[in-house]
């Protein structure tokens, strides 16, 4: 009797579990994402993901936004126009489902919003910038009693921090709220939202946070396939129910709207992603479904995914194939190239043909761009990004076994180009990259930016001055962009740090990221967990609404991957840890100190962990690394004292002069050095 009663208590805790394991993910997608951090350590206290997939607001905000009480499970409405708003305390999305009793009739309404700023009965803007205003939702009761109410899965809200609940009603009703909940939508085939496969830690406690609110920020940006945003656009109200592609999670541009795949964000996004969560995915979902609604003719990439599916965009199809060499890179994902390679190839011609001569540049037809809403002739930032899809395609070409010489003819076109590039749009009185080839007197961000970031301007010295002349568009939250007035856009800014982290500007790099990522972290009216897609030079969040035909203030995205470039380049250029063949095969150590004491990271990729960490020791420093055994890397080593070799240790030995040690641009570089765990000590 008594064998039999614990087994069925086990029977029961069993069927328990399992159940719990069953709706660990969302809805029918299979739990196939990791279970456990790959570098568990203190730096987890910084992760933003919440432990469960399932949560509840952290606390009760009086209809002003002022703090009232902690969330304690319970609370109550007492009449007609009665509310309270409920924090989350960081950045959520998913389906809410609320658990009350009444003793009248009325309406409990939820209204969603990711800023503070629109705290009320109106949710902020997620349908569309030209429609009508997204309202609420409502639970109806007709008499008193008990009452449970969820959201309809096709109104799931993809990104907000704010829930405020308030009662409609003609009498003296009562609501006492039993319970509130939120389903987490996002990262759906993960049962541990916690489980990162990169980390980042630093002794600047706020560079940790902007690592780590990037890479949350995509994790909210990973969603279920089946809840983009309908199209057409309602005119009033949301409805998350499009079809984005291919599988059971997908990478879109951002948590709230459009909830659509964007190729163009991705050359943020998808660096980031495989240095923090490593989903790779949700990455070749998205870049899938670009091939699939490749125009056959053509070869045309769409602008973005379905079920938007918007066309025309030159600089957006080259985004598509170089997100292919990301996710290969990172992946090794061959099968994903070769199944695809043909389809690249008809882009490539695509794109290319659009080169005209005698100039040798690029010829944009295709219209909009990031920021620009017409584009033509020689713009000078789809040059930079036509060299960059020249160059990655040269190295697709030998990963794709290509047997007809592609790599040298691409990478020709691209030398050419390049001398092009220089020739007809730098502007050497200003020091830096006209708007086009023109005489225009605009010099963007965004060209000036990727000129440095893909190596195409042509001297160390013209790289150098660009990068200065960068500095006339700083203000103290963030680097204007030329190209969009009155606008700072993090999107940009992502390429910018980078740029100036890739000639050794360290300092400016880091002080653009405190400024820009810092300030809005640090912003009590944003999600202080995410990255923000934009916003004006006042300090407010109207991006894009300088002009009269763009965002209203609500519509903006306040959990956006194309802002997560501090995330990869802490990573890649901080703490120096970067792959530069596939899945690790090849990679390159290249710390930068700048202002910073500590700092250590890492992330996977199929060929195991690579892990790496850096301490400055009175006039020198430790360099410690870990990667797997049968890779090889460059190891390059900053002089502290310019001009003198220093005196450097490995493993406690010295170095030894297979590794032909020598000073490159004030560091010493050691070439081709094997994987395992090593320790550098250089004084």
């Amino acid at each position: 009797m008594v064998c039999q009663s614990l087994l069925a208590q086990l029977t029961i805790i069993f069927l328990f579990l399992n159940g719990a394991i069953a709706q660990a993910c969302w809805k029918n997608t299979t739990c196939s994402g990791p279970t456990d951090t790959a570098f568990p350590g203190t730096w987890e206290s910084n992760i933003f993901a919440p432990s469960s997939r399932t949560v509840s607001p952290a606390s009760i905000l009086s209809k002003e936004g002022n703090f009232i009480s902690s969330f304690k499970g319970t609370a109550q409405l007492a009449g007609n126009g009665s509310q309270y708003v409920f924090d989350f305390g960081i950045e959520v999305g998913g389906l809410v489902t609320i658990d009350y009793t009444t003793n009248g009739a009325g309406q409990i309404g939820l209204a969603f919003t990711e800023s503070k700023n629109w705290i009320g009965e109106w949710s902020d803007a997620s349908n569309g910038k030209f429609v009508g205003p997204d309202g609420a939702l409502y639970s109806n009761f007709t008499t008193s009693g008990k009452y449970s109410y969820t959201m309809p899965d096709s109104k799931l809200r993809g990104g907000f921090r704010y829930l405020t609940l308030f009662l409609v009603t003609n009498g003296t009703t009562t609501v006492n709220i039993k319970d509130i909940n939120l389903a987490i939508g996002f990262q759906p085939t993960w049962s541990n939202l916690r489980a990162y496969q990169g980390y980042f830690h630093s002794n600047d406690d706020e560079l940790n946070k902007i690592w780590y609110s990037g890479a949350y920020t995509l994790q909210t940006n990973a969603v279920p396939v089946g809840t983009g945003r309908h199209i057409p656009m309602l005119s009033y109200g949301w409805l998350n129910d499009g079809v984005l592609g291919p599988g059971d999670t997908i990478i879109v541009d951002g948590a709230k709207r459009d909830r659509a795949v964007w190729p163009g964000d991705m050359g943020i996004a998808v660096p980031s992603t495989f240095v923090s969560i490593g989903d790779l995915q949700s990455v070749k979902n998205a870049l899938q479904v670009m091939y699939n609604y490749q125009n056959p003719t053509t070869g045309a990439f769409p602008e973005a995914g379905p079920p938007l599916l918007q066309l025309g965009s030159d600089t957006y199809h080259m985004w598509t194939m170089i997100g292919t060499y990301n996710y290969v890179l990172y992946s090794n994902d061959t099968a994903f190239l070769q199944e695809n390679w043909a389809k690249y190839l008809l882009a490539m011609n695509f794109i290319y043909g659009k080169v005209t001569y005698p100039s040798g540049l690029l010829n944009v037809t295709g219209l909009r761009d990031w920021a620009r809403w017409q584009t033509g002739y020689n713009g000078s930032e789809p040059q930079m990004i036509l060299y960059r899809t020249l160059v990655t395609g040269a190295d697709l070409a030998i990963w794709a076994e290509d047997t007809t010489g592609l790599n040298a003819t691409w990478l020709g076109h691209a030398a050419a180009l390049k001398t092009a590039v220089n020739e007809y749009c730098f502007d050497p009185a200003y020091g830096a990259f006209k708007d086009n080839a023109t005489a225009t007197t605009l010099h963007p961000q965004d060209a000036n930016s990727m000129s440095i970031l893909f190596d195409v301007v042509n001297s160390t010295a013209r790289a150098q001055g660009i990068s200065t002349r960068l500095l006339d568009n700083w203000t103290p939250i963030g680097a204007v962009t030329p190209e969009l007035p009155g606008n700072i856009s993090p999107f940009i800014s992502s390429f910018e740090i980078q740029a100036h982290l890739s000639i050794g500007q360290t300092a400016r790099a880091l002080d653009l990221i405190r400024r820009c990522w810092g300030w809005y972290l640090n912003n009590p009216l944003g999600t202080q967990s995410t990255v923000i897609e934009g916003y004006l030079t006042n300090g407010t969040f109207g991006y894009r609404s300088t002009r009269g035909y763009d965002y209203t203030p609500s519509y903006i995205s306040h959990s956006h991957g194309w802002s997560s470039g501090p995330t990869s380049a802490l990573t890649s250029f901080i703490l120096g840890l970067s792959v530069t063949g596939r899945a690790g095969s090849t990679w390159k150590l290249a710390p930068q100190f700048g202002d910073l004491k500590t700092v250590e990271g890492g992330f996977m990729t199929g060929l195991g962990k690579f892990q790496a960490s850096w301490a400055l020791q009175g006039r020198g420093y430790k360099l410690s690394y870990n990667v797997p055994e049968g890779t090889v890397g460059d190891v390059v080593l900053p002089c502290l004292d310019a001009g003198r070799f220093p005196s450097i240790s490995i493993d406690g030995r010295p170095v030894p002069k297979s590794l032909n040690p020598q000073i490159v641009n004030n560091a010493v570089v050691l070439s081709a050095i094997g994987g395992g765990s090593h320790s550098i000590v250089v004084q």
